[in-house]
């Protein structure tokens, strides 16, 4: 048995709110940033989101997800509530999924996180068929998988505040 905790096994130090919308902002002014293709891009809101959902579901849930899909729709011009839609499937999706991805690595939780970012996609895919739009192609699901595989990084990044609070806090 190793002496050091496992991530699964650490306690962390709390969040503060402060700091969740930080990242949440941090995540917008990413998405907002002027793309010259958007294929590929990655939904960083979607992922900051719903890591927030998983870590933290009792201060970032439906309503949170919610008002952030608006302001990413209002943001891009997109379709009303495309994204709205999208979010709060993915917080569903998380919260349903929580207590079991926090079991997991950070590479197993980034398969889940795939699979919900893949099944979003395509329910906003479907939207924008029923609205008119034609079919992007299977390029379209490209900035999903890079979610998915940024799930580590994004994991280990917004972790490490709480880390270094529970180090503080904690005499050697």
């Amino acid at each position: 048995m190793p002496l050091t905790p496992t991530p699964k096994d650490e306690l962390l130090a709390p969040v503060k709110v402060r700091f969740i919308v930080l990242s949440l902002l941090a995540a917008l002014i990413f998405n907002l940033l002027p793309w010259p293709d958007v294929r590929g891009v990655p939904d960083l809101v979607a992922v900051v989101m719903m890591f927030w959902v998983v870590h933290q579901p009792q201060r970032v849930g439906f309503a949170v997800a919610f008002l952030l899909g608006l302001l990413v729709d209002a943001a891009n011009g997109a379709l009303f509530g495309q994204h709205a839609l999208a979010y709060v499937f993915l917080a569903f999706g998380a919260d349903a999924l929580h207590r079991r991805m926090l079991r997991f690595g950070l590479w197993p939780q980034a398969l889940h996180v795939g699979a919900l970012l893949l099944v979003a996609s395509g329910l906003m895919l479907l939207i924008r068929m029923i609205a008119g739009s034609t079919l992007p192609g299977p390029s379209y699901f490209l900035g999903s998988l890079i979610g998915a595989a940024l799930w580590p990084l994004v994991s280990l990044l917004l972790l490490a505040p709480q880390r270094a609070g529970e180090a503080k806090e904690t005499p050697l």
